[in-house]
């Protein structure tokens, strides 16, 4: 394995399409490959959304334009910003928009774009569009946080867009498309939700999309510093003292018949961690449990809940709950739960089965008393 890789995963830009196409209930999607498909490679992000129902692709510059052409020689593809780049732009077979006053070029397909509030580019009216205007456009602002301000630009395009309704209208974004109905017209340009992210900055599974992306690093050292102890050029973090959590997960090794100086430090750091969940941390088996089951193809969401229902009545009940303090024997009623979800947690991610059992058995020598012996798990 890389130290650090990140993978594109084109099932899930093609699942994405198909969720855009089933919310926009009969209008196109046409997506927008830009700046290398949003840093996840435009000439396979393209292909995926092609195939998956996509029926044009949109980019910025002629340039972007003309290396998609080379490798989907079939794709309509428009050309989003203003260009001077005619000979190019017909050489390659690309539709360009129109959003300045001035001559319409009159051999290659164009889309006239308004500006209805976007303040950007955009023309102030439409002209009577000539005969190779093949759309009209427009680019809504606010359809993620203001959606009075997008439908008041959207009636806006409605109304100057209504005398030509023959040719193809597109204003909607993602957002648009997954919320505002009166948005669709004839097409869609959706970027940001095809690659799995809410136009909304919510959980993208709210609205069935899954994340193309995901980037993996290898943790490349871990280390207990003691007091005075420093890390990196210029010493620029000196440890002060044992932490809240190392303290305590030092006295809880005491507790129950061991000796701090002979607990592996990395080990130590696990339990201080797993200590520390009540401070709204997540533990290292939690975090690795997510993504074995990420990998698997669970959408985050859905592992997470997994995860944390799995250690609701075993682990994060007793060790991370408050109940680590209790002097009481064990019932046997509790080591039995205990043992049910550390098996039910392994069953999911059989990797790290060993893990779950240890630190299990350690939460319940803690439960069980100083003198209590008891069998690993």
């Amino acid at each position: 394995m890389h130290r650090s890789e990140i993978t594109i995963d084109l099932g899930a830009i093609r699942h994405n399409a198909r969720r855009l196409l089933e919310a926009l209930d009969g209008a196109e999607l046409w997506a927008v490959v830009k700046a290398n498909g949003y840093g996840h490679g435009a000439t396979d992000v393209a292909r995926a959304a092609l195939e998956a129902g996509a029926s044009a692709l949109c980019v910025v510059t002629v340039a972007e334009a003309v290396e998609l052409r080379r490798e989907l020689p079939e794709a309509r593809i428009i050309v989003m910003c203003p260009t001077d780049e005619l000979a190019d732009a017909r050489e390659a077979r690309l539709e360009l928009v129109v959003s300045v006053s001035g001559e319409i070029p009159n051999d290659v397909p164009v889309h006239l774009k308004l500006d209805t509030g976007m303040g950007r580019w955009g023309l102030a009216e439409l002209p009577p569009p000539p005969a190779n205007v093949v759309g009209l456009m427009s680019h809504l602002a606010t359809a993620d946080s203001d959606q009075a301000f997008a439908r008041q630009q959207i009636e806006r395009f409605r109304e100057a867009t209504e005398p030509y309704s023959h040719l193809t209208r597109h204003i909607a974004n993602s957002a648009a498309a997954l919320r505002l109905p009166e948005a669709r017209f004839d097409a869609a340009r959706c970027g940001i939700a095809l690659y799995g992210i809410s136009p909304f900055n919510t959980d993208p599974t709210t609205d069935r999309l899954r994340p193309a992306l995901s980037w993996r690093s290898r943790l490349a050292q871990v280390r207990l510093l003691q007091p005075g102890e420093s890390t990196a050029y210029g010493r620029r973090f000196v440890a002060e003292g044992d932490g809240a959590a190392v303290r305590e997960a030092k006295r809880l090794v005491t507790q129950i018949g061991g000796r701090v100086e002979e607990v592996n430090s990395a080990r130590l750091e696990v339990y201080a961690a797993a200590l520390s969940f009540g401070g709204g941390l997540f533990t290292p088996l939690m975090e690795a449990s997510l993504l074995c089951l990420q990998e698997a193809g669970m959408p985050k969401a859905s592992a997470m809940r997994v995860v944390e229902a799995l250690f609701q009545s075993s682990l994060r009940a007793y060790m991370y709950a408050g109940k680590r303090s209790w002097s009481g024997p064990l019932a046997d009623g509790d080591r039995a739960a205990v043992r049910k979800e550390i098996e039910a947690l392994a069953a999911f991610c059989p990797k790290l089965a060993p893990h779950y059992r240890e630190a299990a058995t350690f939460a319940l020598k803690l439960l069980g008393g100083p003198n209590r012996s008891i069998e690993p798990l």
